[in-house]
Formats: C-alpha cells, sequence, structure tokens
C-alpha cells in the first residue's frame, strides 16, 4: 500500500503541496510537514489565507525566496486561476514547475538499483532489514573506551582541585575558622569537565550499500556509550534516528530504525539533506560547539554549491567537521569527486571511512585533537 493511501484523505493536499515546496528546491524537513499538519489542525482554516500563514511560520521559506513560495501555494491550492495570473509576470516558478521532466523520476520497483554501487538523485523509498550478527572488534573497543576517549569540553560549572586557575575563598575561609582565622592553604577551583556533544551522519544512500548496516550497528554503539550523541540519515531526506538508536537491545533498535528511514539504498542528494538540516532551529542547535561526523562517500548527485554552502555553515557552528569517506583508504588521499572538492577546505579531516576500525579509530582520537 502506497503512503498516500495511507494518509487521510483531508491531508493528502497539505502533504503533496510539501513535496512540491521540496521539488523545487526547498528544504524541508519531515518533523516541519507534521509541524504544518498540526498547525492546519489547531488552526481550523476558514480561508486559503490561514493556509499559507500556517505553511510560513512551519515550513519556514528562505525571505528572499517568499515570492517563489507565494507563488506555488497559490498553483497548488487555486489552480488554473493562478497560472491565468502568473502569465507575463515573474517566471521562477513555471521554470521550477517545469523542471525535471522525467529524468530524476525514481524507478520501478523492478529496475530499482539493486548493486547499490551507483549514485542517483531519484528517490527510491524502500524498507531494510538488519541481520542479527556478533559484535565486531571495533564495536566492542568503541563500547569499552568512548567513556574516557570521545572528546570533552570545559563547563561552567566549577570543581575543588589541588591547583587550578581560580580560588576557592569558601572552602579557605571555613578552613581559616578552625585555625584561628589564619589561612594556611588558599583553595584552588578548575572547571568541570563535560562531554562533547557529537552530531553523527550517516549516509544511507544506494552507493553505500556495503557499509550502511555496519555504520546503523555503529551508531547504536556510540548512542548506548555516550548520552550526548544525535544521530541522522541522508539519502533523498534527512531523518533523524537517536531516538530509536537509544532502544537498549540492538536488533530491536536496529528494527525501529528500520522503520523510521524510507530512503534506504536510494539516491543521494547530500546537499538538500543538510540544507534541510539547518533549516531547522531545533536540529540546526544540535551542531553548535559539536564535533560533526559525516560517514559519506560524497558521490553528490545534486547541486554542489549547494552541499559547499551546507558544509560552510556547519563549519561555523561545530568545534570540528571531520568527513569520513570510503573513497580515501589510500594514504595521501587526493579528493577527485566534484562535491569532495568543493568540501575539502571547510573541512577539519577528510578521512578513511571505508571499515568500522577506521571510524572508530578516528572517533577515538577526536580528543587529543583541537577545535577548528
Amino acid at each position: 500500500m502506497s503512503d498516500d493511501l495511507k494518509l487521510p484523505r483531508a491531508a493528502r493536499i497539505f502533504v503533496t503541496f510539501v513535496a512540491l515546496l521540496r521539488a523545487n528546491g526547498f528544504s524541508v524537513a519531515p518533523e516541519q510537514t507534521t509541524s504544518f499538519l498540526a498547525a492546519i489542525g489547531l488552526l481550523g482554516p476558514r480561508s486559503l489565507e490561514h493556509i499559507r500563514r500556517a505553511g510560513l511560520a512551519t515550513l519556514a521559506p528562505p525571505p528572499e525566496r517568499r515570492a517563489t513560495y507565494d507563488r506555488l501555494f497559490d498553483i497548488h491550492f487555486r489552480g488554473a486561476e493562478a497560472i491565468e495570473q502568473a502569465e507575463g509576470e515573474d517566471e521562477e516558478t513555471v521554470r521550477l514547475q517545469e523542471e525535471g521532466r522525467g529524468e530524476d523520476e525514481p524507478p520501478l520497483a523492478d529496475e530499482a538499483n539493486e548493486s547499490g554501487l551507483a549514485a542517483a538523485r531519484a528517490e527510491a523509498l524502500v524498507e531494510r532489514r538488519f541481520a542479527q550478527t556478533a559484535t565486531s572488534d571495533p564495536l566492542r573497543k568503541l563500547s569499552r573506551e568512548a567513556a574516557k576517549r570521545l572528546p570533552r569540553r570545559r563547563g561552567h560549572r566549577r570543581r575543588r582541585a589541588r591547583s587550578g586557575p581560580f580560588a576557592d575563598l569558601r572552602r579557605t575561609l571555613r578552613e581559616s575558622v578552625r585555625n584561628d582565622g589564619e589561612v594556611l592553604r588558599l583553595g584552588r577551583m578548575r572547571r568541570r569537565q563535560r562531554p562533547r556533544k557529537i552530531l553523527f551522519l550517516i549516509d544511507v544512500s544506494g552507493s553505500m550499500k556495503a557499509r550502511t548496516e555496519e555504520n546503523m550497528r555503529l551508531a547504536h554503539v556510540l548512542v548506548q556509550a555516550a548520552g550526548n550523541v544525535e544521530v541522522f540519515t541522508f539519502g533523498t531526506r534527512l531523518t533523524r534516528v537517536t531516538p530509536s538508536l537509544r532502544l537498549k537491545r540492538r536488533e530491536q533498535a536496529l528494527n525501529a530504525t528500520s522503520f523510521l528511514v524510507s530512503d534506504w539504498d536510494g539516491g543521494t542528494r547530500i546537499g538538500d539533506a543538510l540544507q534541510a538540516f539547518l533549516a531547522v532551529p531545533r536540529f540546526g542547535g544540535y551542531a553548535r560547539g559539536a564535533a560533526v561526523v559525516i560517514v559519506s562517500d560524497g558521490l553528490e548527485r545534486g547541486d554542489p554549491a549547494a552541499l559547499r554552502d551546507a558544509v560552510a555553515k556547519l563549519t561555523r557552528r561545530a568545534w570540528r567537521v571531520s568527513w569520513l569517506t570510503p573513497l580515501a583508504t589510500a594514504p595521501g588521499f587526493v579528493p577527485q569527486t566534484e562535491a569532495l572538492i568543493a568540501i575539502q577546505r571547510f573541512v577539519d579531516d577528510l578521512v578513511d571511512g571505508g571499515s568500522s576500525a577506521a571510524v572508530v579509530a578516528h572517533l577515538l582520537s577526536l580528543a587529543t585533537r583541537r577545535a577548528a
């Protein structure tokens, strides 16, 4: 049964409007779609203007594309009347509407990317099942050493210490009372160490099919070992999978994740996914001061400029941005793809991500690195 048939009939027109926005270059996350439907339900709209304003508040189109949003809204909800009014006016919306005359249509089920070795822009929505396998040595190492070796940051609270940059006046005065007002030793304090946030972004497109299962197992171990971790998957969609990976049993967590993510082994639109991530304020807050680790081959089928801009914004927010690609297995790796060349100057690490051992080794080495 298709997703459209599962939707209530009254909600289909709003969901298809969100799909139209995505097709025309707007970054809209799944949670924004849910908020859009909830806003309409709360408003009980009596006019199209109410729906338009609900979309502006929840879907958050960029101010510079407000006119395009309004035109797409009119075309979708008012139909032929809006198209007639658009003649002779701004052609941006019409041009966007006419883009993609079938070249980027998803393949049929029998023609889906079976090998998973080629990157594609088309969206293919499939389910995935994870096999039950034993935990590998690198994952056991990550689980055992994560608490001590993952990066930390200085907190605002202070604690007692033998030496430190701050004087502990309260303890000093308390001890002086016991010594008839004599200050024999000046107490010291230093700032507490807190775990640094880790943002783990996993490419689940067809070109990463061989690594997807092991990367998801690694993500589950990381979430279980460190509490301050956020995990997202991306291919043709962006999906937050942290809640499902917090389930303690690995099989249960991966099965829940398999139902949550719908673009397994599909197309590759890294730039659009990262733009959608940054468009949601709550998601963007996860990257602030965090160690951002992106596991992807970088075989982008969308616009490399969108990917470059998104990575540049992430770099300004994050403590450090690491890009782990299976293409960097050889020492002295030099990027060859257009996307990796575009983002090379914005990332702090462009290293091997072709095995669990390489990914774990990089994660455990982050604590020894400095901020970008």
